[in-house]
């Protein structure tokens, strides 16, 4: 049977290297973050929805209305009406970027504008690094402005 010392040691080391996962300085994420926002809204502007589909998390949450979209899935599919006509129905830019010093998890917020540029709403999206360089949304609401 193992000492009380060494299965502390054990377990300390073990929830250490847990902890430890490769990731951008919090300068470089935020860039990365601020980057992949816009990417993300020129699907809209590109009237590009299978792009717009590969910016989703597998288990992705679209807060905005009564009923929630849950999954890449469903919301592709509930999104899928914005991207049927020739123009953008509205467009969107992060406006604020913050990123967790563990530099895995961001938020990004901020106007969404009608075609003419008018003020109708402000998003506030949850970003995840899913893997190195790869950002992707995993809960995202519109609000009004």
């Amino acid at each position: 049977m193992k000492s009380t010392s060494t299965l502390l040691a054990t377990s300390l080391l073990i929830a250490g290297c847990a902890t430890l996962t490769p990731t951008a300085a919090p300068g470089d994420a935020k860039q990365q973050v601020i980057a992949t926002e816009l990417a993300f809204a020129k699907t809209m502007a590109d009237r590009d929805h299978a792009a717009f589909a590969n910016f989703l998390s597998d288990e992705v949450i679209f807060a905005t209305g009564p009923n929630p979209l849950r999954g890449k899935a469903a919301v592709a599919e509930g999104w899928r009406r914005y991207f049927d006509k020739p123009a953008a129905p509205f467009s969107w830019a992060p406006e604020q970027v913050e990123v967790l010093p563990s530099g895995n998890l961001a938020l990004s917020t901020g106007p969404v504008h009608a075609p003419d540029g008018k003020l109708i709403g402000r998003f506030t999206s949850i970003w995840r690094l899913e893997a190195p360089n790869t950002w992707r949304i995993v809960f995202d609401q519109g609000n009004n402005p």
